[in-house]
Order: structure tokens, then C-alpha cells, then sequence
């Protein structure tokens, strides 16, 4: 029988303290790595205001630095390619709108399938959207606003983060249900919109509410009225247009993550778990709850469903308002 020499016994120990080594810095660089969270739209937008809100908790959730990135442009069509061409290994996500399943209604052709290009992750709440006005625009309420409307067809002006978005579909939506018609201005985003509309360049627009709540406090916007079936307890002040006489005025907002097409099983619970984690964390619920957004995270089942629901949904809004192909 042959018995390892010393030589033999320090040169085995040096290969497993190698190999130690390199698995650590393997899984340490791995750790290191950081998640991008890719946004199509602008800073100050609601889903915007939400991630950063949230962003801390998700980077604790998920042991990983969280980098966001927003890439507004042609409605959010250019931050979504991005996702969409992403590696499905977990590491690059997008938070999402409404507008991810409006898109095939309102766009001759887009670069990707809004569905078959996705891995749903979960859907993570909704934020109420708020109809608001220039402070010199002369009326107070819907019933004020309806009533200008009709005086002045074509004359106002409203703002949306972009062609096809759901400010657009949801102040077209206001504007029909009024009987009337008013000038749309597309923007590249949330913030470009509520900025112009501060400064009077525009006199109307459809926004979330975290994306206009400052503004409405200080008196730079006035709200006209919420698309919610209730009052929302961060903004009880303002009515909804269903008291106001526009019971069919209902639309919100909603929120959820998703990743490349092909992201496996193991990552997609891994994220889905994380996210839960993230929005139970009493810091990021206290401000979701003074944003006046309601967080409930949905299965990743649900999403799937949900994704394909909602885009036959806006099909037919899209329809109703005349909103033409761009």
C-alpha cells in the first residue's frame, strides 16, 4: 500500500484552499453583482416614485445592489425593448405599467410581444389616478370641467406621458365621457407633463397620484377628481368622479415586475418572493399608504392572467375613445 508523502499531502491542500478560494470569490462576485430594475418611463413618474421607495427593502430581500434605470421614450416602448432583450438570468427586471398591455392596441408594430417576450413575476398593487387642471383653468369640479369642455371643443390642451400610455387613454377617456374634445400633447414622460402643466403650457392632464400629490398640496395643480370608486384615505379631500356625476369615470393605475422571456422557475420564485418581502416591509407599506397606492401582491399564476386579461381590456378602450393607430 502506497502512503502519500508530505509533498503529496501539502500539494492536495493547496488544491482544495484553491479551490475554496475560487468558489468564494465566485459566489462573492455573484453577491456583488447588481440587479437592474429597468423603468420605461421618466423620473417622477408614479411606478418611478414606487420603485425608489422600495428599492432599499429590495436590494436587502434579495442580497443584491438594486440599480434603476429609466428609459422613457415612444410610451415606454424603448425601456421595455431593453428588458426584452436581456439575458433571463435574474439579474435585469422591469417594473411595469398599464401601459405594457395597452401597447399593442395604440402601435402599427412594436419590437416585441408584449406577452410571449415576458416572464411574469407578480403584480404588485394600483395608484389612483387623479383628472388635474391649471390653477387658472376656471373650474373647480367635474361638473365646471365637463361644462368648459363643451364651450371650448378643441381649445384645451391636455398632457400625457406619451401617445398611447394610460394618462392618455384615461384623459381621453374624461373628454369623451364629457362629450367633448380637447388637444392632446404627448410628452416624454410624467415629468416633462406635470412640469409644463405647472408652468401653463398645457391646461389639463390625467396623472397618478404620488406623481401630483406635492403639487395639488401647494396649490401649483388643482385636482378635479379621482377615477376610484371611493375616496382614498392619502387624498380624502378630493372626490371621485363617480360623486361627481361619472359613474363611468373608473380607471387606476396598477404596478407589477416582470423579466425576460425563458427566466427560469427557480428565478422567478426567488424574485417573487423578494418582491413580497420588499412591499411587507413596514417602511415601504407606510409609504405606499401616504402615496395613497394599495399594495397587494398577487401569485405569479394571477399575473400570467392578469397580463393577457388586461390587454383585451384596453383593446376595447382603446376602440371607444377613437385613440388612432400610431
Amino acid at each position: 500500500m502506497t502512503h502519500p508523502t508530505r509533498r503529496d499531502t501539502l500539494r492536495q491542500l493547496g488544491v482544495l484552499t484553491l479551490a475554496s478560494l475560487g468558489a468564494g470569490g465566485t459566489a462573492q462576485a455573484q453577491s456583488d453583482r447588481p440587479i437592474r430594475i429597468v423603468l420605461p418611463v421618466a423620473t417622477a413618474s408614479g411606478v418611478d416614485t414606487i420603485t425608489r421607495v422600495a428599492q432599499g427593502a429590495l436590494s436587502k430581500a434579495l442580497g443584491h445592489p438594486i440599480v434603476v434605470e429609466n428609459q422613457p421614450g415612444a410610451g415606454g416602448i424603448l425601456g421595455t425593448t431593453t428588458l426584452v432583450r436581456s439575458a433571463p438570468d435574474g439579474f435585469t427586471l422591469s417594473f411595469v405599467s398599464n401601459n405594457h398591455v395597452i401597447y399593442p392596441s395604440v402601435y402599427k408594430s412594436l419590437p416585441f410581444d408584449p406577452i410571449a417576450d415576458i416572464t411574469p413575476i407578480a403584480i404588485v398593487g394600483s395608484t389612483p389616478i387623479v383628472v388635474v387642471v391649471h390653477p387658472k383653468v376656471p373650474a373647480n369640479n367635474a361638473k365646471e370641467l365637463v361644462a368648459l369642455l363643451k364651450a371650448k371643443p378643441d381649445e384645451l390642451t391636455y398632457g400625457s406621458s406619451g401617445n398611447g400610455t394610460i394618462l392618455h387613454l384615461a384623459a381621453e377617456m374624461f373628454v369623451d365621457q364629457a362629450g367633448s374634445s380637447a388637444r392632446h400633447i404627448p410628452y416624454k414622460g410624467v415629468g416633462p407633463m406635470v412640469s409644463d402643466l405647472i408652468g401653463g403650457q398645457v391646461q389639463m392632464a390625467t396623472a397618478a397620484l404620488p406623481s401630483v400629490q406635492q403639487y395639488i398640496k401647494s396649490g401649483a395643480l388643482r385636482a378635479i377628481g379621482i377615477g376610484a370608486a371611493q375616496r382614498v384615505a392619502a387624498a380624502p379631500e378630493i372626490p371621485t368622479m363617480v360623486e361627481q356625476g361619472m359613474p363611468g369615470y373608473l380607471v387606476e393605475g396598477w404596478f407589477g415586475f416582470i423579466g425576460p422571456k425563458g427566466l427560469p422557475a427557480a428565478d422567478v420564485k426567488r424574485l417573487h418572493d423578494a418582491v413580497s418581502a420588499a412591499f411587507a416591509a413596514p417602511e415601504v407599506r407606510e409609504a405606499m399608504a401616504r402615496q395613497g397606492n394599495t399594495i397587494n401582491v398577487s401569485t405569479t399564476e394571477y399575473a400570467q392572467q392578469f397580463f393577457r386579461s388586461e390587454m383585451v381590456k384596453y383593446a376595447k378602450l382603446v376602440k371607444k375613445a377613437g385613440i388612432e393607430l400610431q
